[in-house]
This record gives structure tokens, sequence and C-alpha cells, in this order.
């Protein structure tokens, strides 16, 4: 199949995405229950976003043809369990440089919020009290990031001008930035008692999966802030609940596990928690960053030239 005449298809209609090159069969599919062509036919897929796994799959099976497979988020979990129905060779590109301004926004703001009261200030207002008293802030915390990439790092840019006592980093690999020292998973136990907040921004994976459980939640101390901007899975609920109802431990989520959380969870209505519902990445920020991506990695594509963004090749 010659790349400049396969099909390609789009969450979003083709004439909304400026710089789209010529030659590629540009087609609309959101994850609808009728595909827009033959998936055989497909060479690149850009994958909708915010539909869930089952939308992200369906069409996997029938994708014999595929070249690209295209995420929207930075997460590739809801599409790597379809990875063994696709053709050896094909590249799965995340959307690295898409969500870490509006990411990182969010996980301040659940920061603030959560520390200096706001969510009780609002069913003050609602219920005209006048809460008035003092509250922790952000200025001579320290921070500890647990998942240091992109988004970790422009969380961190954020942080700079709170004034933190300090920042500590978190990867799978040991390195050396600009701001300091990027510490392992195995360093952890050394850093959690020092943390007054603690943010996740790490990618969900067998290495992540229920990392944030009893034993690391014992470890912090009494009164942190966990914070969870990266995936519900990278944390134990039941664990969670644990300290979050002890009054040990407080927490402000944009992701749970279960997601959606269901009514009636217990989660609702813990004490010291603040849930945003998986909103980290949805923001006008979303669209320019996400169609600017798109017409690279599509120009790039039709070229012959490497693609950005590749985290798996199929095998």
């Amino acid at each position: 199949m010659s790349v400049t005449t396969a099909d390609v298809w789009l969450p979003f209609p083709a004439e909304e995405i400026d710089g789209l090159p010529d030659g590629p069969n540009y087609l609309f599919w959101n994850g609808g229950p009728d595909f827009p062509a033959d998936p055989a036919d497909c060479a690149y897929y850009v994958v909708p976003y915010m539909q869930g796994p089952e939308v992200a799959q369906r069409p996997l099976a029938s994708m014999t043809s595929v070249q690209v497979v295209q995420t929207l988020s930075a997460g590739i979990d809801h599409v790597e369990p379809g990875l063994p129905l696709l053709p050896a060779g094909v590249r799965l590109c995340n959307a690295k440089g898409v969500h870490e301004a509006s990411t990182a926004e969010l996980a301040l703001a659940l920061i603030l919020a959560s520390l200096r009261g706001i969510p009780g200030f609002v069913h003050g207002q609602d219920r005209e009290e006048w809460r008035s008293g003092f509250y922790p802030a952000l200025a001579d915390k320290s921070v500890l990031i647990v998942g240091y990439g992109s988004i970790g790092s422009a969380i961190e840019d954020r942080l700079a001008p709170f004034e933190c006592a300090r920042v500590a980093r978190v990867a799978r690999s040991a390195r050396t930035t600009a701001r300091g020292p990027v510490h392992t998973l195995d360093d952890l136990p050394a850093l959690l008692p020092e943390a007054d907040v603690v943010i996740l921004s790490t990618p969900l994976n067998p290495s992540t999966q229920g990392l944030v459980g009893a034993d690391f939640l014992a470890a912090m101390p009494d009164g942190t802030l966990l914070v969870n901007v990266a995936r519900g899975g990278v944390v134990d609920t039941k664990a969670l609940l644990a300290e979050l109802e002890s009054g040990r431990l407080r927490a402000a989520l944009d992701v749970t596990d279960p997601e959606p959380l269901p009514q009636g969870h217990p989660l609702w209505h813990a004490p010291n928690v603040l849930i945003t519902p998986h909103v980290g990445g949805s923001t006008s920020a979303f669209e320019p960053r996400a169609k600017r991506l798109l017409a690279a990695q599509l120009t790039r594509f039709a070229a012959g030239e490497p693609l950005r963004n590749v985290v798996v090749t199929t095998g």
C-alpha cells in the first residue's frame, strides 16, 4: 500500500487540521458504531480521545495493513491490550507534547485547592458560612514527583515560583537534570518520609500497577497530600480509603480505580479527598496541540521520515 494514498483515520474532520500533507485518504472516525471504511485498508489509525479501551481497540483486529497507531493521550494503557492483534512492525506513538501544560495546571490546582481548603469554602458559601482560619500553604513544603517524564517536568516548572522547600524526582531510570537528580523507584522508601506533597504522574504499566499500596502510604508522614494525575490503577484504592478514613492522609485525585467512579462508592465521601473526573488533559489547550501533532506526524509519515513519540513497535 502506498503511503501517499493510504487510508488515515482521524478523530477530527481533516479540513479542521491545518498542515496535513496531500495524498493520504483522510477519513473521520471518533468512535461511532460504524467504521468509515474497511479497517483492513487503514494505514494510520488515530485513536479517538477519551472514548475508553473498548472503542480504542475495536478496529484493531481487522487492521491488517496498519503501520501506525497514534494515541492522543500520554498514556497508552487503553490501547496496549490490543497490540497482539496487530501485524508485526506497527509503531504505537503517544501524544507527548500535547497534555503537559493542561495536566501540570491541574496538578497545581489540586494541590492549592486541597492545601488552602477551597472545597470547604465552596461548601461554606453554599451554607452562607464564613469559614475563616489558618490553612496550609504550598510555600515551604517538600514535594515528591513520582513519574518524572515530560508531564512531571512540566509540573516542576509550575512549582518553581511557589517557594517549595524541596522538590524530589522519581522515574524509571536515574539521571541528572538541570534542576537536580532523578531517583529510581527503589529510592521511594527513603524519599517518602520527607514529603509533604506526593504527586503521581507516572504511566500505568506492570511496574506501577498498584505502586501506591499500603506500604507506600504508610511511609508518608501524617497529613501528607497525595495528588494523582496519572492513572487510577497506580493507587490501591482500598489502601488509600483506609488512610483517608483514619484521617491520617489527604488526597486530590483526577483519576480513580474504578473509573468512572460509580455512584455509592465510598471514595466519593471519604474525608479529606478532592476528586475531579479525569480532566487533566481535557481543556481548551488540547485540540490545537493535538492537531499540530497530527499534522507534523502525518507529514513525516507521508514523506517516509521517522515518526516522533514511538513508544512500542509490535513484534
